[in-house]
C-alpha cells in the first residue's frame, strides 16, 4: 500500500512541475520576450514601466525629466543617475545643486558612466566653499593652496577639463603625473597640456604615454 502511494505522490509531483513550466512559457511568450536583455545590456526590471523615469534602476528607460529632480531639495545623490550626463541635466536645470551632485568646476557626478555631459554649468561656483584640504583648483585657485595631481585622476577617463584647473602649469602637473593622458589635457598630442590657460606656466612637453 505504501508503494502504491509512493507512486502516486511521484506522479503528482510531476504533474505539478509541469503545470509550472507551462505557465512560466506562457507568461514570457505574453511578455513577448520583454526579460531577455538587448546584447550587452541588462535588462530592466519587470516594474519599470515604459512611462517610468530612467534611474540607475531603470536606465534603458527613454524618460528623463530634469526638473523633476531639482525642485526637491536635496533628495537625490549620484547613485540614483543612470549616466552622468542625466545627473549633469539636473545641475543644469538648477544650477544652485540643491542635491549637491556638482564635483567641482560644474560638472555632476564625474564617477557616473557615459554617456557624458563634462561642459561645465554656470553659476555653479558661488555655491562652492574651499575647504582647508581643497587642492587646488579653478574654484579654489589661491596660490598657497597644495596641488595634488592625483584629485584629477580619481575619476578615471576623461572626467575633467582644462577649465577645471587655475592654471596651465597645474594641468600640465597632471599630463607629467599621468602620461597616458586620461583626461584628454593634450589635445594634439605634443606633450602640453592645455596651452591656452593663464595663470604659471609649464610648456616643458611631456613624453606621452601609451593607455
Amino acid at each position: 500500500m505504501s508503494r502504491l502511494w509512493g507512486s502516486r505522490a511521484a506522479r503528482r509531483g510531476v504533474l505539478v512541475l509541469a503545470v509550472l513550466a507551462v505557465a512560466v512559457a506562457a507568461v514570457t511568450l505574453a511578455r513577448g520576450g520583454s526579460d531577455r536583455a538587448a546584447p550587452g545590456r541588462k535588462s530592466d526590471p519587470a516594474w519599470c514601466t515604459p512611462g517610468t523615469q530612467r534611474t540607475a534602476l531603470c536606465p534603458n528607460s527613454k524618460v528623463f525629466d530634469a526638473k523633476e529632480y531639482a525642485v526637491h531639495g536635496n533628495s537625490f545623490e549620484c547613485i540614483n543617475f543612470a549616466s552622468q550626463a542625466d545627473a549633469q541635466a539636473v545641475l543644469r536645470a538648477n544650477p544652485s545643486d540643491p542635491n549637491h551632485l556638482d564635483d567641482g568646476g560644474g560638472v555632476a557626478c564625474r564617477g557616473l558612466p557615459a554617456p557624458r555631459d563634462i561642459t561645465p554649468v554656470t553659476g555653479t561656483a558661488q555655491h562652492h566653499t574651499c575647504g582647508p584640504g581643497d587642492t587646488r583648483s579653478a574654484l579654489c585657485p589661491q596660490p598657497e593652496r597644495s596641488f595634488d595631481p592625483r584629485y584629477f585622476l580619481r575619476y578615471g577617463n576623461d572626467a575633467y577639463d582644462c577649465p577645471d584647473f587655475a592654471s596651465q602649469a597645474d594641468a600640465q602637473a597632471v599630463l607629467r603625473f599621468e602620461p597616458t593622458d586620461p583626461n584628454h589635457l593634450d589635445h594634439d598630442g605634443k606633450g602640453i597640456a592645455c596651452p591656452d590657460l593663464p595663470g604659471a606656466r609649464d610648456v616643458k612637453p611631456v613624453r606621452r604615454g601609451t593607455a
